[in-house]
């Protein structure tokens, strides 16, 4: 049986008190259509209002929560979403002015965030952001309880004097649950913490994707190491961290972590609910940030990443910028040191990508030729483990090894070498 989608009218308050990136436009009011239609419903038609502040009790203004109505009820509608963030007082009064469920776009966002996550970790950190969200709105939940008043006042006999409400009883188990969840949380950080711990003890670099949601941070994961993990067309389809070995060359292999996508207006608690997962970003050796360049509002989604990369505190780490979807992109492509143009549907570009990230990490190759005494046995060891041996000889007074080994082997072997080069050179 077909089930029946939600019919939601959007609604956005342009106020010239607001920030610029708090503004709803035409095109912030385009995304939240494909939040609602990525949470299973559909958008059936939008209202902008513009006006120098929000209106304290109904945000919008009386005027045009009746015009809402109206399209509400020749629209059929059972849902509104706001663009911006409600108080818990104006969504209450929205609600029964409007009579359908009102939503705003942080609320929207977390419903999402909800029905995606699939590790205990993810749904750990959606019920935190979740609890951060509700606590505030408690109040409007309980307006049909009678709450005492401190001495008199107009509450009725047997209800007055000590003792605690319903809504301060629901606050109290609130608090707990969240300290709980913060616990369970702090847990996954100290296992994220030894996981790291030894990836620094055997040299694993690690390679972080950032971006914009449906930017195409999964396609390119599946098409750097040959994954197939779902890569679907829509906002958050990504929300548990996973991560995956990728060989840039015959010697060195390092490890690929797909992130949440970022969106702007990211409810703040949801940021901070996530930091388990996104404190990888500050401990990455290269962030990846990949950007949808066929995109209109590119630029837009590039600066709103940034600012979260900024927030995080990962701002320092060394970034590439990632241009994907290029094969859909009409213009003049972007072009410079730390930027690189791909296609993860094609393939095309991912060559000159993998060798920039060897760059960053400095993972040059050299072809030494080593003579090596035959009490240092063990440094022989260490090559075949570590390096490529092209070639061993056992002489008189030493073992001839040939080899390719990375920088940061080189001065672990120096002293035994008789020269060095390159190894495109050698082959010349």
């Amino acid at each position: 049986m077909e089930i029946k989608k939600e019919r939601a009218i959007l609604a956005g308050l342009c106020a010239s008190s607001f920030p610029e990136n708090e503004r709803s436009t035409a095109e912030s009011l385009e995304e939240l259509s494909a939040l609602v239609e990525t949470a299973g419903g559909v958008a059936v038609s939008y209202l902008i209002q513009n006006r120098p502040t929000p209106d304290a009790r109904s945000f919008i203004g009386d005027g045009k929560v009746q015009e809402l109505r109206e399209i509400i009820l020749a629209n059929d509608c059972n849902l509104a979403v706001f663009d911006n963030e409600l108080s818990p007082s104006q969504m209450r009064v929205l609600s029964e002015d409007l009579g359908v469920k009102v939503l705003d776009r942080s609320g929207l966002i977390l419903d999402i965030f909800a029905s995606r996550a699939q590790t205990r970790e993810g749904q750990l950190q959606v019920e935190l952001a979740q609890y951060h969200y509700l606590l505030p709105r408690l109040t409007g939940m309980w307006t049909h309880l009678v709450r005492q008043t401190a001495g008199g006042g107009t509450s009725p006999i047997g209800t007055r004097g000590p003792g605690e409400t319903q809504l301060e009883t629901d606050r109290r188990h609130i608090r707990r649950k969240m300290q709980k969840l913060r616990d369970e949380l702090e847990e996954v950080r100290k296992v994220r913490g030894v996981q790291r711990r030894q990836r620094e003890k055997n040299k694993v670099p690690v390679i972080a994707l950032v971006g914009y949601t449906n930017a195409g941070k999964s396609t390119l994961l599946n098409c750097l190491t040959g994954s197939d993990i779902p890569a679907n067309n829509r906002l958050f389809d990504t929300l548990d961290t996973t991560t995956r070995k990728l060989r840039l060359d015959e010697l060195t292999e390092v490890l690929l972590s797909d992130t949440v996508g970022f969106i702007r207006k990211l409810p703040h608690h949801l940021v901070e609910a996530f930091k388990a997962t996104l404190e990888e970003l500050c401990f990455s050796d290269v962030l990846l940030h990949v950007i949808d360049i066929s995109n209109p509002e590119w630029e837009e989604q590039a600066r709103v990443v940034d600012e979260l990369i900024v927030q995080l505190g990962a701002q320092e780490t060394p970034c590439i910028r990632v241009f994907n979807k290029c094969d859909a992109h009409m213009g003049e492509l972007p072009h410079g040191e730390s930027i690189v143009c791909i296609s993860a549907k094609t393939g095309e570009g991912s060559a000159e990508l993998l060798e920039k990230i060897g760059k960053l990490l400095d993972i040059g190759k050299k072809r030494v030729c080593l003579r090596l005494p035959y009490s240092k046995g063990g440094v022989l060891e260490l090559l075949h483990r570590e390096a490529q041996v092209l070639s061993t000889e056992y002489l008189d007074d030493c073992i001839a090894v040939s080899a390719v080994i990375k920088s940061d082997l080189w001065g672990r072997v120096r002293e035994f070498s008789e020269n060095v080069q390159d190894p495109d050179e050698a082959e010349d």
